[in-house]
Parts: structure tokens; sequence; C-alpha cells
């Protein structure tokens, strides 16, 4: 079983890399479905959970719910490979890697200006057409440690080009990595 996290700024291609995971057999764990369970437990928005649950158990309770997911789901004898998405910070990468020996994280990277082109086509409900929000959202995941995330990365795959160069090299990274 492959264990690895995904992560990219928004707009760069993480999507993308979980559609072809889930294709070979992959199950994605998100953290953001995590605080949206918990959200529902609760009876909360999701924004509210997440500064609920941070204030009541720590900044990372959001990675350590996940690591307690992915071994329950070991325990229960699921042997496909995992994809976390949504890890955010350096210190969640060492949660995940002092937890499982094989974790990988791998990162996306697409420029500013094509990520901001790409947000403002693709219409989900949190996304913007304004240009000032998106580099806000930026800046919000950069002070967030995400760069430090993505620049010591095991692996990083460029997307700026077409959709099919960007597949070839999420396929061929997977079949390396054995996913």
């Amino acid at each position: 079983m492959r264990i690895m996290g995904v992560s990219g700024l928004p707009g760069s291609g993480k999507g993308f890399v979980s559609d072809i995971a889930t294709e070979k057999g992959a199950m994605i764990v998100s953290m953001g479905d995590i605080i949206r369970e918990e959200a529902k437990k609760r009876g909360e928005s999701t924004k509210e959970t997440a500064k609920n649950l941070r204030k009541e158990h720590g900044q990372y309770i959001v990675a350590e719910m996940t690591i307690e997911k992915i071994k329950k789901l070991q325990e229960e004898g699921f042997e496909s490979s995992i994809l976390v998405d949504g890890i955010r910070s350096q210190y969640e990468v060492n949660l995940f890697k002092k937890n499982f020996n094989n974790f990988i994280i791998v990162s996306i990277f697409a420029n500013p200006k094509l990520r901001f082109e790409r947000i403002k086509s693709r219409k989900r409900e949190d996304d913007t057409t304004d240009y000032d929000v998106f580099a806000e959202r930026d800046q919000r995941e950069l002070d967030f440690g995400i760069g430090n995330v993505i620049s010591l990365s095991d692996k990083i795959i460029i997307n700026e080009s077409d959709i099919e160069s960007f597949e070839q090299k999420i396929r061929e990274f997977l079949e390396e990595i054995d996913v």
C-alpha cells in the first residue's frame, strides 16, 4: 500500500491527480472532507468547525484525524493506495512521514496567472473571478506553510502546458511509485 500526499496552490491541478489515482484504484482521503464530516456532527459551518477544532485540539488536529482514519482503514484490511488531499504545512508532512514509513508528497505547480484563469473557468462555489481575492487566498495558503511543502516535496510536477502532457506526467509518476 502506497500512502502519498498531494499539494499545490488552488488551480494547480491537484484534483486531476486525484482523479487519475482513483481511476487506478487509489482511495482519496480529503482533509477537507474530515472537517465537513465533523461540521455536520457539530451542526456548524466548515469554517467554524475548522477554527474550533484547532482551538480545542491544536493546529494540526485535522492531520491527526486523517492519520487515524487511514490507520483504521489499514486495520480493516484496506490494501489499495491512499492519496491524502489537503496537506498545507511541513509539520503535517512530518506527522504523516512519522506514521507511515513510505509516505511521499507530490506537489503540482502552475504559475499564478494560469491558475487564476483555470479557477475563473471552473466555477466552483469557493472560486472567484476577482484577482485580488485569488491572491489573498494564495497568501493564506502560503502563510499556513504550503510553500515549504511544495519546495520540499518528493516530486514536483509542472502543469503549465496542455492537459494531455500533464496527464502523461501524472500517469508516469503513479506508475513509477506503483500506484
